[in-house]
This record gives C-alpha cells, sequence and structure tokens, in this order.
C-alpha cells in the first residue's frame, strides 16, 4: 500500500494524508534514519567532510521533517480523534529518536574531527555555524553524561512531548466544550452587528434559531468589550479564563493543573541532569541574553518605567465607569467593556468603526504592496493546489521574476482548530545534491472572524497588525539566502530574536502611507477617511501602560516558573506574587490564566516568553531608522532584507542587528512608540 508521507513531492499532499498513514511513515522513517546514520559513519570513517558528512544528515532529517511538518500542521488545523491519536501515538518515537540522535557517540565524534580539521576553516560561514550549533545541541542533549542519565534525559524528553501535547488539547477541547445559546437579540444588546451575524451563523450550523456564543476569539472578545449585559460578560469571561482549569463551568473535567506541575518538576530535573542550577539557564544557552537575572533585571525595570503610567490609566477608567456609567466596582469582566467607551468618548474611534475599512482581500493587497516596495518582491495567488480545507490558500513569492518561496495562508476560526495565529515551517530553503535548490514553504495561520454570507471577512485593526506580525515570520523564513537546513530561515536563530520581523512588520500598519494602500472599505472602495485616520493614530497608545504590564506579568510568570529560587511553590502563588509585584488590577480568585497558557507549556516560549518584549525593543530600533529615512525608503528596506532577513540563523542576532542598525539597540524607540513617559 503507497503512503503519500514517504513520497516525494514538491508540496504535500493534504488529501492524501489520513490518519492511518501517520504511524507506518514515521516508524519508517526512523528506522531508515538509524540504520542510514550507521553506513554515513561507517563510510567516511576518520575523515568526514561537509559532502560525505553534514549533507547526507541533513537530508536524512529533511526527509523526516517533510514527513511529520504536514501531520503537525493538520493536527493543529483541522483536528480530529484519529488524527490526533496518530500524532499522540508518533510523539513518544520522534522523542526517543531525537535524543538517541542527540547522544550518539559516533556522530559527535565525527562533528568534533570535522570541527578540528583544515575543511572547516574553508566552509562558509552558514556551514560552520551549524556545525557549531550542533556540537552544542549535542551537549545539551547530554553527549557527556554517564549511562544512567543520558537514560533519564531521554525519559523526561519523552515525558515533556506527551505532556505538552495533552496541555494543548485540553485548552482546545476546553475551548470547543462550553457553548451558549441565546435566543433573543435583546440579550445581546451592545454586540456590533459582525459579531452578531458570526453568532447567528453559528446557531446556524448547529441546527438551532437564534444565536450561539463560543469560547472561540472573534466571539469572546466583543461580548466582553461591547455586550451590555453585566452578567453575561461576567458568564462567557469566567468560562474562558477558568478553561482546562479546576474551576469554572468545565471544572475538573480537562484540568491542566496536575499537568503544569509535571512539567516544571521535569523541567527542572532536566537541567540538572545537565549540569545547569534551573531551568531558565538551560533555556537562555540558546538565546542572546546571557543569565536570568539580565532578564528579569530587563523585565523589572520596564515595569518600573510603565507601572505610574498604568496607575493613572486605570483611575481614568474608574473615574470615568462611576461618573458617566454609575459603576461603583471595576471587576475583570468590566475592564474591556468600560476601556472601549472611554477610548470612543476621548477619540470616537473603535476597532468595529474601522473593520468596514479592512476587508480582508484589500488587507492582503496593500499587505503585498507594502513588501514588494520595502523588500523588493512580489506575491502572487497560486489557484490551483492540493490543501487541508476550503479556507487554505498557497501564494508564491518572487524576486526579479524568479520564485524563492511559497507560503499557505488559514485565516478564520472554526472549532477543530487551535486558537491564536502562528507560522511555522513547511519546506526548508536548502541546497540538494543534485545542485538544485529547495525553496522554502511556509505556514500562516490565524483565527480572524470568519466572511458571513457574501461579504468578505472585515477584520479590526487589531487583527490586521495580526496578519502583517505574522507575516513577519514568513519573510525571515522565506527571504532566507542560506542554503544550509539547520541554520536557514527561522532554524537556528535565537529565540528572544525570533520575534524581531514579525513585530518589526507591526510599525506599517500604523503608517499613514500604508495604511492608504491596506484600508478601502468593503461596499464603496472609500480610504479610511483622514478624521477617522486622525483618531485611530492618535489612539494608539490608549492605555499602552496597562497592556505593557499585562505582558509584564506573563513574562515574570514565565520566567520565575523556571527559576530555582521559587522551586516548591505552587504555580498560582508565583502567579500571585508576580500580579503583585508588577500589576495594577489584580483579576479575580477563579482566574486561571495560567490553565491555557499554551506558550510555555504546549509550545516553545519556556522561560523565552521574555522574548516579545526584548524583539519588540530591537523591532522599534530597527523601524527608527524608516522614521529617519523615510518609511518606504528601498535602500534601508533592502538592508534590512539582505541583513536580518536574508542572513537566518547562520549568524549571531546581535551582530546582524548592528550591522542594520549600526549601533546596539536601545529601548528609547520602544518607549516612545508605545507612549510610555
Amino acid at each position: 500500500m503507497s503512503n503519500a508521507l514517504l513520497e516525494t513531492h514538491l508540496l504535500p499532499p493534504f488529501s492524501r494524508i489520513t490518519p492511518d498513514l501517520v504511524v507506518p511513515a514515521i516508524e519508517s522513517l526512523i528506522e531508515e534514519g538509524r540504520r542510514e546514520i550507521e553506513e554515513i559513519l561507517g563510510r567516511v570513517g576518520d575523515e568526514p567532510t561537509w559532502e560525505s558528512f553534514v549533507r547526507p544528515l541533513e537530508n536524512l532529517q529533511d526527509r523526516l521533517s517533510q514527513a511529520w511538518s504536514p501531520v503537525g500542521h493538520m493536527n493543529a488545523v483541522v483536528n480530529s480523534e484519529p488524527l490526533r491519536d496518530a500524532y499522540n501515538a508518533c510523539l513518544p518515537m520522534l522523542s526517543a529518536y531525537a535524543t538517541e540522535v542527540g547522544q550518539h557517540e559516533g556522530l559527535f565524534r565525527a562533528y568534533e574531527t570535522l570541527a578540528a580539521s583544515d575543511e572547516y576553516a574553508r566552509l562558509d560561514t552558514a556551514q560552520r555555524k551549524s556545525i557549531d550549533n550542533a556540537l552544542r545541541d549535542f551537549r545539551l542533549s547530554g553527549i557527556d553524561l554517564p549511562d544512567d542519565r543520558k537514560q533519564r534525559y531521554g525519559e523526561i524528553k519523552q515525558r515533556l512531548s506527551q505532556l505538552s501535547s495533552t496541555f494543548g488539547e485540553h485548552v482546545l477541547d476546553a475551548t470547543k466544550g462550553w457553548t451558549k445559546h441565546v435566543t433573543s437579540a435583546a440579550d445581546l444588546a451592545g454586540l456590533p452587528e459582525s459579531a452578531m451575524a458570526v453568532a447567528e451563523q453559528t446557531a446556524r450550523a448547529c441546527g438551532l434559531d437564534g444565536y450561539v456564543l463560543t469560547l472561540e476569539f472573534p466571539c469572546y472578545q466583543p461580548v466582553v468589550t461591547y455586550c451590555d449585559d453585566r452578567e453575561l460578560r461576567r458568564e462567557i469571561y469566567e468560562a474562558f479564563v477558568t478553561r482546562a482549569s479546576d474551576v469554572g463551568p468545565g471544572a475538573g473535567k480537562l484540568d491542566n493543573g496536575p499537568l503544569m506541575n509535571e512539567i516544571l518538576a521535569l523541567r527542572q530535573e532536566l537541567a540538572e541532569v545537565l549540569g545547569f542550577v534551573e531551568y531558565a539557564e538551560y533555556s537562555l544557552a540558546t538565546k542572546m541574553a546571557e543569565t536570568p537575572q539580565e532578564v528579569l533585571d530587563f523585565v523589572l525595570d520596564l515595569a518600573r518605567r510603565t507601572r505610574a503610567q498604568a496607575e493613572n490609566e486605570l483611575e481614568e477608567l474608574r473615574t470615568f465607569a462611576r461618573e458617566q456609567h454609575g459603576a461603583e466596582d471595576l471587576e475583570a469582566w468590566d475592564v474591556a467593556y468600560y476601556s472601549e467607551k472611554l477610548k470612543q468618548s476621548q477619540y470616537e474611534v473603535s476597532q468595529e468603526v474601522l473593520r468596514p475599512y479592512f476587508p480582508v482581500p484589500r488587507v492582503l493587497a496593500g499587505l503585498f504592496a507594502t513588501v514588494e516596495r520595502l523588500f523588493g518582491i512580489s506575491v502572487d495567488e497560486i489557484e490551483e493546489f492540493d490543501g487541508w480545507h476550503a479556507d487554505a490558500r498557497l501564494f508564491e513569492v518572487s524576486r526579479d521574476g524568479e520564485p524563492i518561496g511559497r507560503f499557505y495562508l488559514d485565516l478564520y476560526a472554526r472549532p477543530d482548530k487551535r486558537g491564536g495565529a502562528w507560522m511555522d515551517d513547511c519546506r526548508i530553503r536548502r541546497r540538494l545534491d543534485d545542485g538544485g535548490l529547495q525553496l522554502p514553504v511556509a505556514y500562516l495561520v490565524c483565527n480572524f472572524t470568519p466572511p458571513v454570507g457574501d461579504r468578505p471577512a472585515l477584520l479590526t485593526h487589531y487583527e490586521v497588525t495580526t496578519i502583517f506580525h505574522e507575516f513577519g515570520h514568513g519573510l525571515h523564513h522565506l527571504l532566507t539566502q542560506v542554503e544550509v537546513s539547520e541554520v536557514s530561515g527561522i532554524n537556528g536563530v535565537a529565540w528572544d530574536a525570533v520575534e524581531l520581523p514579525s513585530q518589526f512588520m507591526e510599525n506599517w500598519c500604523w503608517s499613514p502611507e500604508a495604511l492608504a494602500m491596506i484600508s478601502g472599505h468593503h461596499e464603496t472602495g472609500e480610504p479610511l477617511p483622514q478624521d477617522l485616520l486622525d483618531r485611530m493614530l492618535a489612539a494608539r497608545n490608549f492605555q499602552s501602560g496597562l497592556a505593557m504590564l499585562r505582558q509584564l506579568e506573563y513574562t515574570l510568570l514565565d520566567l520565575r516558573l523556571h527559576m530555582a529560587a521559587y522551586r516548591g511553590r505552587q504555580v498560582q502563588q508565583i502567579l500571585d506574587e508576580a500580579r503583585a509585584e508588577v500589576a495594577v488590577l489584580a483579576p479575580p480568585d477563579f482566574n486561571r490564566f495560567q490553565h491555557g497558557f499554551t506558550h510555555i507549556f504546549g509550545g516553545g516560549y519556556a522561560a523565552g516568553y521574555y522574548s516579545y518584549k526584548w524583539a519588540q525593543v530591537l523591532s522599534a530600533d530597527a523601524f527608527s531608522l524608516f522614521e529617519e529615512r523615510g518609511v518606504f525608503d528601498q535602500a534601508t528596506g533592502e538592508h534590512f532584507r539582505d541583513t536580518v532577513l536574508a542572513s537566518g540563523g547562520s549568524r549571531d542576532a546581535m551582530d546582524l542587528f548592528v550591522e542594520f542598525r549600526g549601533r546596539k539597540p536601545t529601548v528609547d524607540a520602544l518607549l516612545r512608540h508605545t507612549g510610555i513617559a
């Protein structure tokens, strides 16, 4: 029986990838990998070279990645029980294989021999960096450990991969598991027309009259922001912030509490097995920051600079809610509601007023026009391709008429799709054995409000910045000029620098020149009126202090969860202490934010969530050069393309930043952009 995952394809054959193919394919590729590694080592003997040793290993890894990548992607965007079972069945195998390779004495010695050889000096920068990274990663995989500790390392890694997957599944299932049927439109007074239409469409899909509310963000966010019924806001808020926890409407059914405790204990043990004091120290071994204390100082300094402004913003909100709306107390489910009313009273602008001017077709056309002017590339849609869902689209990126990569786009929320927005790689740019070039391919995924009826999907400005953000990640992957897979595109980039291109691209969402291309009324094509544009720009930093402290609260929680000084304390206790230190508004006792914190418990941001803020410093400082020279200055755009974007992980991130900016970064531009004095 043929297996689509074992065949060679330019792009994944999604329609032919069925759950029953997954386990046999991965088992076969792992067994092939084990066999070929020994054959490679037997051939090279004591004289490994790039061509005889590294390139065949790269081929092996790429074959496995090309099979696993579409499986992981489909598990996230068209999740089903059979696919989930197949995916989870492969995790222990993949973890064990990765540990086996990472602790393979023969491979390690061959890399050491190559690094000490005359050939190493003749290799290019990317090749040398990939060898250096490989030697570092061998040590971080426990290559120097005694056998019993090597075995324990493998057991921990395998268990952690299972726990992280289960954590994310619990959040997805808890999100899907709550709905509320509302029969009367009067009960949803205040909700925008766009949100009402989605709720009505959801009800029809469920075979019901009226409206159905869900915890998917395009439904949840409008309810807590606009719905006049305070009790309904409280109900949906409580359901959202208690997902996968021990309290709330789904109390105990999918509780992530025990998983978090086990994950944290295993991470600490893993760090100790490798000789680190704490997991945060281990995590930073592959990042720009050097010590946990350096990160802690950075976070607390930003909090110190921000706190007074956040306190003033909160007091202004309380005063407004009390004096203008008679609200004597301000609860968590009131904050977004009264903040939106305050914003409208001050600036006469809201996300819903802006939404008609950001139809998806116009936003995408404007995004592509922006990157064409900045980086000299063009983007064209490919109509015929094999996709995983009707929402999926495929685009090709070209430069000087030559294709340089492709990307998939999946924009809309649906029940069996993981929440949030992300970019992932499908294919990696690399030089092939026959001299040809494998072009990079990326997945770009969002969870926006889908189209209703014949009307195109209309985005809030916040959602516009989200798609620019993810496209920045995509550019990092697609515009690389590196031909070594381990440091090509986003591969090998320090985790606290990987958000630089994404947050950098968000700046054009606030540029009047770019907004003229991005916006246009979905019915008339009318550009964003000047007075509305002025009000939107004036409101850019509305409650920026509160927003900054909220992110720093999450950052501080993540860091301290992985520091030895906080070992033995409960997650809730560490979160409460972080809030007491940096937050100005405490949430209710039932809030279980941490139970849905997939970035650090179900993703790759453990002891690295600070990278959003650190990269924001880099991106604001990088954009300040465009502010000096012009936001569409072609020479500056090409300079950014040829340094930061083209180099991938082949060079140190700080060196690339300094080459682009002419100096090391400062926090000044970030504070100026966010309006924090």
